[in-house]
């Protein structure tokens, strides 16, 4: 089996366009491709994923102070459990560190159990939880407050 080359290259506008598709083919409350412009704007770090020279993967990154905060993190369907997420965090990792982060937060859905296997697997703990913080289709879901150390 061939290793593929994996490259994570800045979010640009001629993204958005995608980002905003995978979202939706993701999560039942996906982000608009405004929500992803607004991002950049805002002068997030916002990173594409690429595998083989194809588009796999997306992240959000907002530096606040010390604090790296995972806004948005998803790899394709297709692409999930191949180690992309995995490489995504050490990524923005790297990035976080750069900026003279200390720890990674992000919050997370209970139900989105590959996810949280994935960040536990990295290392990241629980530190709290917010009540009803993501719509739900029955109404509201809490968020699981992660944390990693840098």
């Amino acid at each position: 089996m061939s290793l593929v080359a994996v490259d994570f290259v800045p979010m640009a506008t001629t993204d958005l366009e995608w980002v905003a598709a995978q979202d939706r083919l993701l999560y039942p409350f996906p982000w608009s491709a405004q929500n992803f412009a607004d991002s950049m704007i805002a002068g997030y770090s916002c990173w594409i994923v690429f595998e083989g020279g194809e588009r796999s993967g997306y992240a959000v990154l907002m530096m606040v102070l010390d604090e790296a905060h995972i806004l948005n993190i998803s790899v394709c369907r297709s692409r999930q459990g191949c180690g992309l997420g995995r490489q995504l965090l050490q990524h923005l990792g790297e990035v976080a560190r750069k900026a003279g982060g200390s720890q990674i937060l992000l919050e997370v859905r209970p139900s989105n159990e590959s996810a949280l296997a994935l960040y536990r697997k990295v290392g990241f703990e629980m530190i709290g939880r917010r009540k009803g913080y993501y719509p739900a289709c029955n109404g509201r879901e809490d968020a699981l407050v992660m944390r990693l150390p840098l």
